[in-house]
């Protein structure tokens, strides 16, 4: 159902409800009017006669009736009118058939039925003499349904209008919309830039300034796995070309130098298993795919297991955790809490020379738990901090795969958390800030 039906059925709808109650109380209030000018014409009609009646010698006797026909006394067409005496006797009526029952039941207005005819009669006393007036109700009702009858043209006349104009407000009101779908019709498939509409009501610029700003996210998201290919094709091309030379030697020589060449084509091949697991982590992590949402593990936890997930000497590692941070759960998902934190000892581990101990202090800061990764390596210059998470860089004497810190990095933007790096003379200092669990944090 498109739209502008919806509209129309449900503002119609309301349309036509409102008028049906107003038609009705109009017809409802026109109705009583009518009987009420009825009512008074049978009034009128009696206190006429009662001055015609005033007007003739008196008193009046029976056979004087034919003094004060129904033509003399000017009684509208299918009224009823009759003249009596107090003792009962009928001075004049305007009807034959009727005059008996007309007006026997006292004074003022009444509902009677004479000869299977429901009738309605006034009956007014004047001097010595009795008036009463009446009319068919059948009349009446006819009557009563031509007024309403002229009066409900006028109203269905309205009321058809006002829909009309209502589906053509509504269309006029939907014509953004369809030059919004217009333009999305005529666009390529591969088309990112902005669309242009104008002009918009302010209701539709939210939509369009969204829609924009999810072509721009797909347009990042492209260029990033378009990059995120070209540098895994050129990474990925050097230790698989590494370990096939390898096996090739293998394959030409014997003893040591053949056991040499596999150990190099299997070192080169747990390389490229690294680096994909690296690229795979990455990957999901910038894709925004969902993780194990297991919030609220304990810090100390996620230090514990990140240590032992490392791919160097564990026992090179000091661990310095604080006391009231031990227990405090985090608020990101402990897949990437660990993966973050392994990343970075791993690199402490690798650069800070075989021997050197890696520092690890863990305490909690604010609302972050804050993981303090420090090593005794040759450390790195200040112009090369900008370069530290990006994508397969690596310093003159890295050897790993330029991954690690860039997944970090991802990590931390995705939970909203703080990565620093401080240059130490004799080595390197890194600040990992990870938001801490809400119940954690409102302590």
């Amino acid at each position: 159902m498109s739209l502008r039906v919806r509209l129309m059925l449900i503002l119609g709808g309301a349309f036509v409800l409102i008028w049906a109650l107003a038609a009705a109380w109009m017809f409802r209030d026109l109705r009583g009017q009518m009987m009420f000018s009825l009512d008074q014409r049978l009034v009128a009609s009696a206190r006429m006669v009662a001055g015609l009646v005033q007007q003739l010698p008196q008193p009046l006797r029976a056979q004087d009736g034919e003094r004060i026909s129904a033509d003399q006394s000017s009684i509208p067409d299918g009224m009823a009118c009759k003249v009596s005496s107090l003792r009962g006797e009928i001075l004049a009526t305007s009807h034959q058939g009727v005059e008996a029952e007309l007006g026997e039941e006292g004074g003022g207005f009444h509902d009677q039925i004479i000869d299977g005819e429901h009738w309605r009669s006034f009956t007014l006393s004047h001097g010595d003499v009795r008036i009463t007036t009446a009319d068919r109700q059948q009349e009446r009702e006819a009557l009563n349904q031509s007024v309403l009858l002229a009066a409900s043209v006028p109203v269905l006349v309205a009321l058809l209008g006002s829909l009309g104009v209502l589906w053509l407000g509504v269309g006029q009101g939907l014509a953004p919309l369809n030059r919004i779908r217009d333009a999305l019709t005529r666009r390529s498939p591969d088309a990112l830039e902005p669309l242009l509409v104008r002009p918009l009501p302010a209701e539709l610029r939210p939509l369009v300034e969204t829609q924009n700003q999810l072509f721009v996210r797909i347009g990042q998201a492209i260029e990033r796995e378009r990059r995120l290919t070209d540098d895994a094709a050129h990474e990925l091309r050097s230790p698989l070309t590494a370990v096939k030379t390898h096996l090739q030697v293998a394959r030409m020589t014997d003893g040591a130098a053949r056991e040499a060449a596999l150990a190099n084509a299997e070192e080169g091949a747990d390389r490229l298993h690294r680096t994909l697991d690296q690229l795979l982590l990455l990957a999901r992590v910038e894709g925004r795919l969902a993780f194990e949402e297991n919030r609220g593990c304990a810090v100390a936890d996620v230090a514990r297991l990140a240590i032992n997930d490392t791919t160097g000497d564990a026992r090179r590692i000091e661990t310095d955790v604080e006391d009231g941070a031990a227990q405090v759960p985090l608020g990101v998902p402990l897949t990437l809490a660990v993966a973050a934190l392994r990343n970075l000892l791993d690199n402490a581990l690798r650069h800070g020379g075989s021997e050197r101990p890696v520092q690890l202090d863990v305490c909690r800061e604010g609302g972050h738990a804050l993981f303090r990764v420090r090593d005794r390596g040759p450390g790195i210059k200040e112009s090369e901090l900008a370069h530290l998470t990006e994508r397969f860089w690596r310093s003159s004497h890295s050897q790993g795969c330029g991954l690690g810190l860039a997944i970090v990095q991802a990590i931390v933007q995705r939970c909203q958390g703080q990565l620093d790096f401080h240059p130490m003379p004799d080595g390197l200092q890194v600040d990992l800030r990870l938001p801490l669990g809400a119940v954690a944090g409102g302590e």
